[in-house]
């Protein structure tokens, strides 16, 4: 897939850096606001997507076997698994206990383990999304060849 103009492809440059700050808004601050891990892994993924778009898939060298995205996506739900069960090896016996000590109401560091599990979700959504796009587009590749 070849890429766009050079004006959009200007354009992205500067927007794309713009919506992957945003998606990393979203998912820290989503134990405060609407929004969380996975509204902010969309939107982290559609900045990826988006240059991908613009600059074409022979700016990526993509190839049949892509995995560094599905290497982000198990070592994000790996980490989300450890932190879920490590209420239990703390000897409280609790599933997602939120043992992290939690500060002031309404401060960005209040909600104790949430922010982590919102970031490593965001990473394991944005990552997914990727690699279903990056699939498409590959399959797409090798049916026009």
């Amino acid at each position: 897939m070849k890429g766009m103009t050079l004006i959009v492809k200007k354009t992205t440059q500067l927007i794309a850096g713009m919506v992957f700050m945003y998606g990393i808004y979203i998912i820290v601050h989503g134990h405060l606001t609407p929004g969380g891990g996975f509204a902010g892994g969309v939107v982290i993924a559609g900045s990826f997507i988006l240059l991908i778009l613009a600059f074409g898939s022979d700016f990526l060298n993509l190839v049949k076997e892509e995995s560094g995205s599905t290497l982000y996506e198990n070592l994000a739900i790996l980490v989300v698994l450890f932190l879920a069960v490590s209420g239990l090896l703390f000897g409280t016996r609790v599933f997602f206990l939120n043992w992290f000590p939690k500060g002031t109401v309404g401060q960005l560091v209040s909600a104790g383990m949430l922010p982590l599990y919102n970031i490593f979700v965001g990473i394991e959504v944005a990552a997914s999304i990727l690699t279903i796009f990056l699939a498409l587009i590959i399959f797409k590749e090798e049916i026009s060849e």
